[in-house]
Formats: C-alpha cells, sequence, structure tokens
C-alpha cells in the first residue's frame, strides 16, 4: 500500500472514532515522546488504550489498529516507517502535509480527537503541554483559525466565559449538533429578537456573578491542571517500579 501524499487528496471532513484515537495518540507521541516515535504498533495500541488524557477509554487490540492504520495511510494521514533493523515496522502521522495547522492548533486539534467536547480553560491546560499556549487569548486566536477551516465547533462565542469547544470531524451517523448557548441582552426594545432575550438585572448582581464565574473558570483550569499532573506522576512511577523490577531480575534478586 503507497504511503506517499504527493498525489491530490481530498481533503479531511470526517474520521472515524477509531481513525481519530490512533491519529490523535500519533500525534501526541510524536510532540511528547519524540525518543519512542515513529510508534510500533504495539506501542501505538497501548496509546490508545491508555486510561488517562483519553474519553472515553476504549480497548483496541493490535488487529484493529493497525486496520486502522492501513485506513489512515490511504487517506494520506500515516505513514510506515523501518527501522535499519528492518525487523519492526514503526508508524508515523502526516497530518502536516494533509492539513494548515499551527502547531498549536494541531496540539489543540488533537486533544479534541482524545477527549472530546471540553471548555476552552481546561483545552489550554491540557494542549499546552504539547505546545505553548500562554493565554486564553490566544487560545481563541488559534480556535478562530480551526474554526475558519470548519475543523471545530463551538455551542457559544468564543469570547463567552464558559463556552465549550468540539472537534467538527464526526461521521455523519456520529455528528449530533452541539446545543447552542443563547446570549441573553437588553436589546433596548419591547421585543426581543429570535438570537437575542432581554433580561433586566441589578448591575451589582451581574458584577458579582461575573467575579464568580471568573473564579470559577479559574479553579477548573487548576484542578485540570493538577489532575493532569496527578495522572503523569502515577504512569512516571509505574514506569520506574517497572524499570526497578527488571533490574533486580536482571542483577539476580
Amino acid at each position: 500500500m503507497p504511503d506517499a501524499v504527493d498525489a491530490p487528496l481530498p481533503p479531511i471532513t470526517e474520521l472515524t472514532r477509531a481513525q481519530r484515537r490512533v491519529l490523535g495518540v500519533l500525534i501526541e507521541k510524536g510532540i511528547t515522546t519524540p525518543e519512542a516515535y515513529p510508534l510500533t504498533l504495539k506501542a501505538a495500541t497501548t496509546g490508545c488504550n491508555q486510561k488517562s488524557n483519553r474519553d472515553p477509554v476504549v480497548n483496541y487490540d493490535e488487529d484493529k489498529v493497525e486496520l486502522v492504520l492501513d485506513e489512515l495511510r490511504e487517506l494520506g494521514l500515516a505513514a510506515i516507517v523501518h527501522t535499519e533493523s528492518g525487523r519492526t515496522a514503526r508508524f508515523r502521522h502526516y497530518v502536516r502535509k494533509r492539513m494548515t495547522l499551527s502547531e498549536p492548533q494541531l496540539a489543540i486539534l488533537t486533544e479534541l480527537m482524545l477527549r472530546g467536547q471540553q471548555a476552552v480553560g481546561e483545552l489550554r491546560t491540557r494542549a499546552s503541554r504539547m505546545a505553548p499556549i500562554e493565554t486564553l487569548e490566544q487560545l481563541r486566536t488559534e480556535l478562530e483559525g480551526l474554526l475558519a477551516q470548519n475543523l471545530i465547533r463551538s455551542d457559544a462565542p468564543l469570547d463567552r466565559r464558559g463556552v465549550e469547544v468540539d472537534h467538527n470531524l464526526y461521521t455523519a451517523s456520529e455528528k449530533q449538533p452541539m446545543q447552542v448557548r443563547q446570549v441573553y441582552e437588553d436589546s433596548g426594545s419591547s421585543s426581543a429578537t429570535p438570537a437575542v432575550a432581554r433580561a433586566v438585572v441589578d448591575p451589582g448582581v451581574v458584577n458579582r456573578v461575573t467575579r464568580l464565574e471568573t473564579t470559577c473558570e479559574e479553579l477548573r483550569t487548576e484542578n485540570a491542571a493538577l489532575r493532569e499532573l496527578t495522572q503523569q506522576l502515577r504512569a512516571d512511577f509505574r514506569k520506574l517500579s517497572d524499570e526497578f523490577t527488571e533490574l533486580r531480575r536482571a542483577l539476580g534478586g
């Protein structure tokens, strides 16, 4: 099966659930563990099935992952790479050749493929482990670029607090419309347009609610970062424990 992507290929508008998971793993591991990339079939399968940074958690076998990798190769999104020894085939992604994305946009799209719909604050924390995204303003700029390419969707304007975004690569059978949040504002007239509903509230209440929303957003972001750190520390501990066990065995202990 050819791996070349020079021939014209149609734009990527949808991917199956398994294709999104396998492709997301290839991108993620290529950035976070470059020393182990390109991935072996076993490593790709393990990455698909890991419990951290994944939603939903899946249990793919190597046959399924290999089949999906073949599908991604046909789409020009992945390629097979043979090592110098020629004994173990490895796989890499070709997303940069098939899509025009900045590094932050690639990280954002990867997180959405691996975890689905999420709040922008959580998304910034998670995507920042693959590409620096210093502020929510920078995140929104990158999201605007992805929206322009129809690669993501949102449930409200991106400048709204609490807005959630999702990738837009669902197949037709999967895709469900996002519940769009109503924008409420005082229209200054006795009737509201279909997109705008009037609300008369105490400005002091609005200010207090705004401060609470900001505090909650910050706490959610910090909590997400702590969860990510805890998961990573657990994974590092398990790896060190396995390495220690192997060392003891090698030393006859």
